[in-house]
């Protein structure tokens, strides 16, 4: 069985840092493609950003220059710095992983910005 466990969410003001984690666990053979989604309220999932095994990232347009994702393989571990966080970036970040060729979801860790 395969877990991702999200941390680093919370509560933060306008301009604003947060750094996320998410680590997956289990029995692992090869963790590819690792990304990060968020879902507001009334809003549907959308894509803030994935990083490949070798590195090759891809930002939504919303995020490009404050959100920077990065990943550690030895850990299986993928990180997502937040900077210059906007309240329109409040939502539930959820965290992805493609984990020996199958897709895991995190639980997901509310991300709040006040203004």
């Amino acid at each position: 069985q395969v877990q991702l466990v999200e941390s680093g969410g919370g509560l933060v003001q306008a301009g604003g840092s947060l750094r996320l984690s998410c680590a997956a666990s289990g029995n692992i053979f090869r963790v590819n493609d690792m990304g990060w989604y968020r879902q507001a309220p009334g809003k549907q999932r959308e894509l803030v950003a994935t990083i490949s095994r070798s590195g090759t990232t891809n930002y939504a347009d919303s995020v490009k220059g404050r959100f920077t994702i990065s990943r550690d393989n030895a850990k299986n571990t993928v990180y997502m710095q937040m900077n210059s966080l906007k309240p329109d970036d409040t939502a539930v970040y959820t965290c992805n992983a493609a984990v020996n060729w199958r897709a895991y979801w995190g639980q997901g860790t509310q991300v709040t910005v006040s203004s």
